[in-house]
């Protein structure tokens, strides 16, 4: 089956990584590089946080997160990324004076599903003995079927797969003019094939009228005096800040600003992303001085030894959503369209790219029959 998959973003890969599985060949149509260094999916954290999101989420978005933690192991081998995935749960923990605030976010929890009566509640030796730097820290929650996408690696790692895999083609730097089944047209041709997929994101706004960006901001920072080894997250007034390490800093990511990186890691320093930033604009521009500020304000207030960590890159992107900030997928004979991740790109895309294959498998095996 010849696929052509519109987008080579997060979701993007994803697909190529199942169809070519499948026995598919692949042609990738992207406006940007191929590298996906401006694509949402570089940007992120990689968070896998199924019971931190559903505060704002509906319960699906639990479900599909659940599945996706499963997926993500066999994805990554097939990449050759083997220490890309990180399950270790995750703690969440607030200053005093936030602490009904964090009361509230976990009850709210434990209300949405029966799975999260499971998180444990700790206390300051709790959180030392998984966190010996946060001790001070009097009381904080382990969610432990939580965890991590290495995404900065996964992009990267899959740039190599995707470009050395003999059945894929790239049209780099190629804008999508329209699409309908089994079609794309470009600026300069149609192109058939016998199954579209659409993982555009904001490209694909002439399309859905509904689709909006929402601006995220992330830090880089480098520390040898902090050591944290699980996503940690800090309810704030405006926002729950999540610091997310990074076991392998940049390996495997060739880019200018990460070879400084490397040279930094090479004093021991480890690498922590901090972010959760959420701003309705569509604006891709660099980060503000008040994000900055706020991130890096409550960053120190985690742990004081970050006031000498090193900020070594920033990152701005925005995320694709629609109103209900809810997934879709559309799926008709030779085309599918999979849109809407907002901030939960790393924890939906392998279980909404299994239901939008498997939806349009059955859609074409009945269009035949």
């Amino acid at each position: 089956m010849k696929v052509a998959i519109a987008g080579s973003g997060l979701v993007g890969r994803v697909l190529a990584l199942n169809l070519l599985k499948m026995g598919c060949e692949v042609t990738f149509f992207e406006k940007e590089g191929r590298d996906g260094v401006k694509a949402a999916g570089f940007t992120a954290a990689g968070m896998l946080a199924p019971f931190a999101e559903l505060e704002t989420a509906e319960s699906v978005i639990f479900e599909y997160g659940k599945r996706s933690m499963v997926l993500w192991g066999d994805l990554l081998k097939q990449i050759g990324l083997f220490d890309g995935l990180q399950l270790q749960g995750s703690l969440i923990t607030a200053h005093p004076q936030d602490r009904n605030d964090l009361e509230h976010f976990i009850a709210a929890l434990r209300f949405k599903v029966p799975e999260a009566q499971e998180i444990e509640t700790l206390d300051t030796q709790g959180i030392g003995a998984i966190e010996p730097q946060l001790k001070h820290h009097a009381k904080g929650y382990f969610l432990k079927a939580e965890g991590q996408v290495d995404s900065q690696r996964f992009i990267a790692f899959s740039t190599t797969y995707l470009e050395s895999h003999p059945n894929v083609t790239w049209h780099e730097y190629t804008t999508v003019r329209s699409l309908s089944p089994y079609t794309i047209e470009t600026d300069n041709e149609t192109h058939r094939f016998d199954w579209v997929f659409d993982a555009r994101g904001l490209g694909a706004q002439e399309y859905f009228k509904d689709l909006r960006g929402v601006r995220g901001e992330v830090l880089w920072v480098e520390s040898s005096e902090v050591e944290i080894s699980r996503p940690t997250r800090l309810m704030h007034p405006r926002y729950k800040i999540y610091i997310v390490p990074r076991q392998n800093g940049c390996e495997g990511i060739e880019l200018e600003y990460c070879k400084e990186c490397k040279i930094a890691s090479a004093t021991g320093a480890k690498r922590y992303i901090i972010g959760a930033t959420e701003i309705e604009s569509e604006d891709r521009s660099p980060i503000s001085v008040r994000s900055s500020l706020e991130l890096l304000s409550a960053l120190y207030s985690v742990h004081p030894s970050f006031g000498e960590a090193r900020v070594v890159n920033s990152e701005t992107n925005c995320r694709p959503a629609f109103r209900d900030n809810l997934p879709r997928i559309e799926n008709e004979a030779g085309l599918t369209r999979i849109n809407g991740l907002y901030r939960h790109g790393y924890l939906l895309a392998p279980a909404l790219v299994e239901e939008a294959i498997a939806e349009g498998i059955a859609k074409q095996h009945k269009r035949c029959a």
